[in-house]
């Protein structure tokens, strides 16, 4: 075998495995993007839903402005915070004061009855399990590209390319502990 032929051989090789590698970060990093813009839907929706909520909690309890201001300051803080990290401290200060409104809405049974209000209970609900589903795919795009950015050979030609970085987790911490606890009502 001539030598000329292996070394050809060999970095034929190792420009495959880079050429395999990049293309892998490049599907990668595409798919936790995308997983992100799911996210950022559903938060949308959410977004959407709140003023209909409180224009309904309204009608009814028209005493409790200041509760309607924090909720739609906290609701302007969330459509303004961009990353993850901010997103989610965010998303859990608009958690809270939407337990608020809901705790406002015991006190008066026939809020509770309107089916307006109930409508849009049920429509928060399941945007609030479809952000769910999309942070858990979003967490698990997130994942694989931060591992595939650590491991070897991947560190190694991820850095030569420069374009490839980790990206952060979409947690929601407290607010999501928070929500697995019982509102406290108090008359």
């Amino acid at each position: 075998m001539n030598p000329l032929w292996i070394f050809i051989g060999v970095i034929a090789v190792v420009a495959l495995v880079v050429l395999v590698m990049y293309n892998k970060f490049v599907t990668l990093s595409v798919n936790a993007k995308e997983a992100w813009a799911d996210i950022d839907v559903q938060l949308k929706r959410r977004y959407d839903l709140i003023p209909n909520l409180v224009n309904t909690v309204k009608g009814y309890a028209t005493h409790e402005s200041a509760t309607f201001e924090k909720i739609t300051e906290a609701r302007s803080k969330a459509m303004q915070a961009e990353t993850p990290a901010e997103k989610g401290a965010a998303e859990n200060m608009l958690s809270g004061t939407l337990k608020s409104l809901f705790a406002i809405s015991e006190a008066y049974p026939e809020l509770k009855a309107n089916q307006n209000f109930l409508s849009l209970q049920t429509e928060l609900s399941d945007t609030e399990n479809k952000i769910q589903a999309a942070r858990r795919f979003y967490n698990g795009n997130v994942r694989d590209l931060n591992t595939a950015l650590q491991m070897f050979p991947g560190n190694i030609i991820a850095g030569m390319f420069g374009k490839f970085t980790k990206m952060e987790f979409f947690e929601l911490g407290e607010g999501e502990q928070a929500a697995k606890q019982p509102v406290e009502v108090k008359f």
